[in-house]
């Protein structure tokens, strides 16, 4: 009994990981219809830049920060300047973000090399729980959490709050939506910074207990279409 319930909170825990990244390929394949392998790619970029951050600050919560500010650029970049020219042409999106993932993989493995890497866990969950008679670190503990927070707020902002209702609007009929005055290129943009923020933000959190490491990106990306 003690196996299977730690058995059950560890793959909890890895599946919300696997939720920060599939939900952000969900909200961009979902609401915009563009279809981003790219995806990855911000989840292992985000590790990294928060494994740089934390050797310089020595603080988890600016590696965070720091990941989701350089992610949100590169994603501003590719929708941008990029996939924007392929809206609704998926096999152009697939061809080009496929592409993309290649070259963020391999700036990965120049500028960090291919030594697997480890971010160090907060203080404030280093520690491991005792309870119901098992012992289980309170840093997974915390990802599970995150995970469920975080699917209740973008429940709660698709679904509960005009900007939602818009972009939501926006992809169902576009030209009423542009018709009524709404900007639906800046809400695409937005959408699509926010699913690349998730991703990234996915690989800050996943780094102190399933490391980083080159050609993490593909496996994620597995993973991520089965979940």
């Amino acid at each position: 009994m003690r196996f299977l319930l730690i058995q059950t909170l560890n793959g909890l825990s890895f599946g919300m990981l696997l939720f920060l990244m599939s939900a952000g390929l969900s909200l961009i394949f979902g609401l915009m219809r563009v279809l981003n392998l790219a995806q990855c790619s911000y989840y292992l970029l985000g590790a990294y830049i928060g494994f740089t951050v934390i050797k310089i600050t020595h603080s988890f919560l600016m590696a965070i920060v720091g990941a989701i500010v350089v992610v949100a650029i590169v994603g501003i970049f590719m929708q941008r300047y990029f996939l924007n020219r392929f809206y609704k042409n998926e096999r152009g999106q697939v061809l080009l973000t496929f592409g993309f993932l290649f070259i963020i993989s391999d700036l990965v493995l120049w500028i960090w090399g291919g030594t697997p890497q480890s971010l160090p866990t907060p203080s404030l969950f280093e520690e491991s729980y005792r309870f119901v008679g098992i012992v289980f670190p309170s840093y997974r503990i915390l990802v599970i959490v995150v995970g469920f927070l975080v699917a209740f707020c973008m429940w709660f902002f698709l679904e509960k709050t005009s900007l939602g209702a818009i972009i939501r609007a926006g992809v169902d009929d576009e030209e009423m939506a542009r018709g009524m005055g709404v900007n639906v290129p800046f809400l695409f943009t937005a959408a699509f910074i926010l699913g690349a923020v998730l991703a990234g933000f996915g690989g800050v959190m996943g780094g102190p207990f399933v490391g980083v490491y080159s050609g993490m990106d593909f496996e994620i990306l597995v993973y991520s279409f089965v979940s």
